[in-house]
């Protein structure tokens, strides 16, 4: 295991995979929304949106038992999770963030469901970031030169979210209607299905 320059300790993909392979695997907790959960999870893991979680942090914080590894698509919400459970008296040392994601872990190895959902949350902003840029640019040789400023809005909104490691545009999409299907969990049945404090 290693640590971000934040507080949150991180625990590598690899690690990851060999610990889900061993006698005592780690609880793995999946903070994306349920429709990215059900395009692809790790197996074994469980699903607790993060507005969920920071919205009745007690309650998962009294249920969580053992060593806990959060994680999202890239990190950033997985790290928001963890300092929420650490402001709610979960110890810091039982919890970590996966490193760099969902997409890092398959990378490694780990092993993955693949079922019938909405494209992973990456692969939207690629496709909306990438859509605009491209009608920003054909719109300036088309229609105005001004509509080149929108091909370089994105470009600098990419750099950012790179630096801070943010992303506004996956935040906006997480909302959309195709990412928030209708059986979104229920706080009860998302407790329930968490594996009881020993």
């Amino acid at each position: 295991m290693t640590s971000t320059l934040t507080s949150a300790p991180t625990i590598t993909p690899v690690d990851l995979r060999d610990a889900m392979s061993s006698a005592t695997p780690p609880t793995v907790v999946d903070v994306r929304s349920s429709a990215e959960f059900a395009s692809v999870h790790i197996r074994g893991s469980y699903n607790v949106p993060l507005p969920m979680l920071a919205e009745h942090g007690e309650e998962f914080a009294s249920r969580l038992p053992g060593q806990v590894v959060l994680l999202c698509q890239s990190g950033n919400r997985a790290r928001q999770a963890g300092e929420r459970l650490s402001a709610v008296g979960v110890d810091p040392d039982t919890v970590t963030v996966l490193d760099g994601g969902i997409a890092a872990y398959e990378s490694a190895g780990g092993e993955v469901v693949r079922g019938k959902g909405v494209w992973a949350m990456d692969r939207q902003v690629r496709m909306a970031a990438g859509s605009i840029v491209l009608i920003g640019v054909a719109a300036s040789k088309l229609v105005s030169p001004k509509f080149a400023y929108l091909a370089g809005a994105i470009g600098a909104g990419l750099t950012y979210s790179a630096a801070s490691n943010s992303c506004a545009m996956g935040a906006a999409l997480a909302k959309m209607p195709w990412n928030r299907p209708a059986d979104e969990p229920q706080l009860g049945t998302v407790l329930r299905r968490l594996p009881a404090r020993s």
